[in-house]
């Protein structure tokens, strides 16, 4: 079988997270002589760095050759041979790769400027503050909304009554229609229902576009960290 390009990542000692604590270097291979099966038994890794990352211990990471017996699964692999091309210390690039990710969505909310700032610098100085700036936001959105869903069931079932009342004069009324208009009703409530599929077809292509994104983004990012005198693959 083939080689496999893959990604790994392991602790700031370089040991993983997992099983024997054999440090992580460039030029070591690990063999696996047992059955392989996924999450249990085998040598892991991830063709995406972002699934990779998924599953981080550290923030070390290892670009490697999967070879021998290999089992894939959605996000991962589990192989018998696994060399290790090179490693690096990920972490000013991942708290970067953080930052855009994070960046990308401020449309989505009112997020307090010293949070906005620290996207924008990457400033150590205020991490902590702007952490605890956007937890205080999310938590004060999470309390307003609460109390607009309160509201809103208040105002419900004051409209209770109104509503029982119409909508038996409505269901009488449903039940004189005759069968044209039923079909064209129904009709129109497929067109209504074809209309929603399509916009969250959208929506979930624009998100997988969105993550695809991301993942090109981190694996660029990942590779510029490959030692000089070592070739980039």
């Amino acid at each position: 079988m083939a080689s496999v390009l893959a990604w790994h990542f392991v602790r700031a000692d370089l040991t993983p997270g997992y099983g024997k604590p054999v440090k992580a270097v460039a030029g070591q291979v690990r063999r696996h002589r047992g059955d392989l099966a996924l999450c249990e038994s085998g040598l892991h890794a991830s063709i995406s760095v972002l699934d990779a990352l998924a599953y981080a211990p550290g923030p070390i990471v290892c670009r490697v050759s999967c070879d021998g017996r290999i089992v894939h699964g959605n996000d991962k692999l589990v192989c018998s041979v696994r060399r290790v091309l090179w490693t690096a210390d990920a972490t000013d690039a991942l708290r970067a790769f953080s930052r855009r990710c994070a960046s990308s969505m401020l449309h989505l909310w009112s997020a307090p400027e010293i949070v906005r700032r620290y996207l924008e610098t990457g400033d150590e100085s205020i991490r902590d503050a702007a952490r605890d700036a956007a937890w205080s936001a999310t938590w004060n959105a999470a309390r307003d909304a609460a109390r607009d869903a309160a509201w809103s069931a208040a105002r419900d079932a004051r409209d209770a009554a109104w509503n029982a009342a119409w909508t038996a004069a409505r269901a009488a009324w449903n039940a004189a229609r005759d069968a044209a208009w039923n079909a064209a009703w129904n009709a129109a409530w497929n067109a209504a229902r074809a209309a929603w599929n399509a916009a969250r077809a959208a929506r979930d292509a624009a998100r997988d576009a969105k993550s695809k994104e991301f993942a090109a983004d981190l694996e660029r990012s990942m590779l510029a960290l490959a030692p000089a005198n070592q070739e980039v693959v």
